[in-house]
């Protein structure tokens, strides 16, 4: 089988990460790109990148996810509007947290990934990509390593015997510079992307997220393409 031929299921929620992990996967795999919808505050604009990042790298399996008993269940600030999203600025610390953020949804990535397993084993996909950063798992416990790890065991377990189908985080020991510069290499539409966790026009600046995004552009010597209301210099 030509390398263009295996086929690779990408987790893309439209944001820094997934995109550098779907282009990591396009070196290699025809891509199958995978959404989820859960109630969150910038749902319509992470749609729409997806779409973008999907148009750009010509993929045609798409699949939304509606997920939306996770608003329901609640517990984080992405979902309930009644608590509030970190602000970076004012939390000079953040960075370098070891409790768990309010944007933590709880056990999200458990949930995106049983939907793409799912997908997986009816579409022959080989591989699933997923963006995670270890840097992040002091804030976000599904962003270890040893997740993903134990993940690919419960696959392995639970599908049927002529599947297989493994979890790829090709990002996941880097720094969200490392990030950047990767994506940069190897041609990845970052200018598509989507990482604000409060707006959907332009993004805050103040935000974790944003603070973490803008940052990392700066620590990789080359200006972010997308415009923000403020940022922290």
């Amino acid at each position: 089988m030509q390398s263009n031929d295996r086929l690779a299921i990408v987790l893309v929620s439209g944001g820094l990460d997934s995109c550098v992990a779907a282009a990591c996967a396009a070196q290699d795999y025809k891509l199958a790109f995978l959404h989820v919808n859960y109630g969150q505050r910038t749902a319509k604009k992470e749609l729409e990148a997806f779409n973008d990042i999907a148009d750009y790298y010509g993929v045609n399996y798409r699949l939304v996810c509606n997920l939306d008993y996770l608003k329901e269940i609640g517990g984080s600030s992405l979902v309930d509007q009644n608590l509030n999203i970190p602000n970076g600025i004012s939390e000079l610390h953040s960075i370098l947290r070891t409790s768990i953020p309010s944007t933590y949804v709880p056990f999200r990535n458990a949930q995106f990934l049983s939907a793409a397993v799912a997908w997986a084993e009816v579409i022959d996909a080989e591989k699933i990509f997923i963006g995670v950063v270890a840097e992040d798992s002091a804030g976000y416990p599904d962003c270890k390593d040893e997740f993903y790890q134990i993940f690919n065991k419960l696959i392995a377990v639970g599908t049927k015997p002529d599947t297989h189908v493994e979890i790829i985080a090709p990002l996941i020991s880097m720094k969200k510079s490392e990030i950047v510069k990767k994506g940069i290499s190897i041609n990845a539409p970052l200018y598509l992307t989507w990482s604000c966790y409060k707006n959907n026009d332009k993004a805050c600046g103040i935000c974790d997220s944003c603070l973490r995004r803008f940052r990392a552009f700066k620590e990789a010597g080359t200006r972010d393409p997308i415009e923000y209301e403020k940022h922290s210099g």
